[in-house]
């Protein structure tokens, strides 16, 4: 069993908090819109071969909110400051929904930030077809609900959020919503300059979606399809918007065959 640590490293004059486990070679993870749910099975299953990073973003609890990051280019901005500053680049990594819009933007401002490429559920294009689910909208309940096809079937999903919301469980989430509506809201969740500026040579990219996301439309990955030259995209039959959780054996699959090849 992996043990995962909480560290702070310095970027700049910031201390930014850092899960980190695993050993081998580092792969750099940006969890999504709601926060970092936990050491996961597909976590456990990554660091066996890799150590995993996975940053904790600004402003949702455990590092403190930054006034000048403005929007999701700044956010990128910050990370690639992060991984310039402690020299991992060029670096693996995957991002999950609004995790894989930065990881997009950082990539377009400096295309050998990466080695590869994963962005999963991936919000920052607008949709070729359909809408971005406007999840504010949404109670928290509602919303957490959302991210899953089937929470009954879904063990990781009560794990994660099962019983009853603690007050401290309610205001993380609060911090973390009011944290991506103030730099996510207009546009919402998408940079209309960004397919733009993914033009050009790019890593190898993988676009993976489960088929029954209700959060992101196929639009998306569809769109990024057409702005990333030689994108790879892979559908999870039956998942949702969380599909490391809903199918972990088949993401591990797929994620470990594409940082591979």
């Amino acid at each position: 069993m992996t043990t995962a640590t909480n560290e702070t490293i310095k970027v700049g004059d910031t201390d930014l908090a850092v899960v980190r486990g695993g050993a081998g070679k580092p792969l750099l993870i940006f969890h999504d819109e709601l926060g970092y749910p936990g050491w996961m099975t597909w976590n456990e299953r990554l660091a066996q071969e890799r150590t995993l990073l996975i940053p904790l973003q600004p402003g949702f609890g455990k590092t403190v909110r930054i006034d000048w990051i403005l929007n999701y280019r700044d956010l990128a901005g910050f990370y690639s400051q992060a991984v310039r500053e402690h020299k991992i680049e060029p670096v693996d990594v995957i991002g999950f929904s609004s995790g894989a819009f930065v990881a997009a933007e950082m990539v377009a401002a400096d295309p050998k930030i990466f080695n590869r490429m994963i962005l999963v559920a991936p919000m920052g294009l607008k949709p070729a077809e359909g809408e971005i689910l406007d999840f504010f909208a949404l109670t928290i309940g509602r919303h957490l609900r959302s991210t899953v096809a089937d929470p009954v079937r879904t063990p990781e999903f009560s794990k994660i959020y099962g019983g009853e919301m603690t007050p401290a469980q309610f205001e993380a989430f609060e911090d973390a919503r009011a944290e991506t509506a103030r730099i996510g809201w207009e546009p919402f969740m998408h940079n209309p300059s960004l397919p733009h500026l993914l033009a050009g040579p790019k890593p190898p990219t993988l676009l993976i979606r489960g088929t029954q996301d209700k959060i992101v439309p196929q639009g998306c990955v569809d769109a990024y399809m057409k702005a990333i030259a030689g994108s790879k995209a892979a559908s999870i039959q039956g998942a949702g918007h969380r599909p490391e959780i809903e199918n972990p054996a088949e993401f591990e699959r797929l994620v470990k065959q594409f940082l591979a090849a």
